[in-house]
């Protein structure tokens, strides 16, 4: 693909396919220094978005890209906080004008308090924002904002960008052990769940090397317990069918999940891949099947019971 900047992959992701990924700021330009950041230790920390690039440059070189490889979907990530590219209203309308393909954007969600911000993620098909705090104390304690960033903002923000947000939402909390893994916690995340309007949650733990030595993956009974009380997926599920392995059957142990849970065609597949499963084949059965139904919709075709 030549030398590129800003454009990576495809990477697989277990969400969303083949992922062709856009990074529109420098490595390590962040608003927060997480404790499970695969990073390590953000440098420089800022909280003021800025036109790193020309938008211009960002988008010949996207467009470079799209003559030679095949993806599903575009995501607007970097190795930061992509909210913190001050061109961002404009990368997703030029990258929208090259592609048919979904945009999305994963971000911190700190800078929704930013009406520009907020406005500029309205035009992504998929905005999957993270929610790792329940109050200000565990919020300093896991993502361990810049100055002034106060949770109850941030929050405020999320939950008005949410219920006026039309494309889908696909929210993550990334538990830590001791951290954020207390029935308190998780009493607090549920609390905050009810007020959000979002599509999907995603449950999921540091698997990566992280910041901080002493961040650990809760135990797996954990997990299960926060799956079951949030109402969400654990990402381990899409891969290596954690909570589901008793289930030999591979279209049993992908239903069993929809019944919980609405999946999509690249989390079945990422899912099946996992167990040495054929995709097709249990794709084509849950078509197939009167009591699941799959909805196209940009893009990606989700599945779930009727």
């Amino acid at each position: 693909m030549g030398e590129m900047k800003h454009v990576f992959g495809p990477v697989p992701s277990r969400r969303l396919g083949r992922s062709l990924g856009i990074s529109p700021i420098p490595k390590k330009t962040c608003n927060y220094s997480c404790v499970y950041c695969q990073l390590g230790r953000t440098n420089p920390m800022t909280a003021t978005p800025q036109t790193f690039y020309p938008v211009e440059e960002i988008l010949d070189e996207f467009a470079r890209a799209l003559m030679e490889i095949e993806y599903d979907v575009v995501t607007i990530v970097g190795e930061g906080e992509p909210t913190l590219y001050r061109g961002l209203g404009q990368l997703i309308e030029g990258v929208k004008a090259l592609t048919d393909k979904p945009v999305a954007v994963i971000t911190n969600g700190a800078l929704l308090t930013d009406p520009a911000v907020a406005a500029a993620l309205m035009g992504a098909d998929i905005v999957l924002p993270s929610l790792d705090a329940y109050d200000e104390a565990s919020f300093k304690r896991i993502d361990r904002p810049v100055g002034s960033i106060r949770f109850e903002a941030v929050q405020d923000a999320l939950r008005r960008f949410t219920r006026a947000y039309s494309g889908e939402l696909w929210l993550e909390i990334m538990l830590v052990a001791g951290m954020n893994d207390s029935d308190e916690a998780l009493s607090g995340f549920q609390a905050i769940l009810r007020e959000l309007s979002y599509d999907r949650l995603y449950i999921n733990a540091p698997v990566r090397p992280p910041a901080e030595r002493d961040v650990a993956a809760p135990p797996p009974e954990r997990m299960a317990e926060a799956v079951e009380r949030l109402g969400g997926v654990s990402i381990d599920m899409l891969t290596d069918g954690a909570f589901d392995s008793e289930i030999a059957d591979d279209f049993e142990a992908a239903a069993s999940i929809i019944r919980r849970h609405p999946m999509n065609q690249h989390e079945i597949e990422s899912f099946i891949r996992g167990r040495g499963g054929d995709p097709a084949a249990i794709l084509a059965r849950l078509d197939a099947d009167p009591a699941i139904e799959a909805v196209a919709y940009k893009g990606y075709t989700t599945y779930r019971f009727k």
